[in-house]
């Protein structure tokens, strides 16, 4: 069996969104008691991500992390198109996942205990991002 479906965010800017409970009732819904959930997010300036779920410093502290490593507006970025936190986005989509894929069990998404899936967004104005989730089994 195979189930697909589009979910859709409005996210604020650069930052976290939990999206497990929206994930989980797409697997709820397609009825598969045994199998796989792919997540995939279709744009170049955003990311998905599996982490703690309870300390909400852990995603702060990934933040600070991988402003390290790309940061906005870097002089030796060639793209700047649509400002300085353009090319810093898609190098931070490219070093995160742009997919995941989840055992499901029982019905459920076999998450860990402190496990949550979080669309993670590069950009710092507004955004409207979709995800495609596919789950496959039976």
């Amino acid at each position: 069996m195979t189930h697909q479906s589009i979910l859709e965010f409005s996210v604020s800017g650069r930052g976290t969104r939990d999206i497990t409970s929206a994930v989980a009732k797409v697997v709820n819904d397609a009825g598969v008691q045994c199998g796989l959930a792919h997540v995939f997010v279709q744009h170049t300036s955003c990311s998905l991500t599996i982490t703690e779920n309870a300390d909400p410093d852990v995603r702060r502290d990934l933040e600070t992390v991988i402003a390290r490593i790309a940061p906005d507006g870097d002089p030796s970025y060639r793209h700047d198109l649509e400002g300085p936190d353009d090319m810093a986005a898609h190098a931070r989509s490219v070093l995160t996942d742009t997919s995941l894929t989840i055992p499901v069990g029982s019905g459920s998404l076999l998450l860990g205990t402190w496990q949550g899936i979080y669309l993670w967004e590069h950009r710092t104005g507004p955004q409207r991002r979709r995800v495609v989730v596919t789950v496959l089994g039976a």
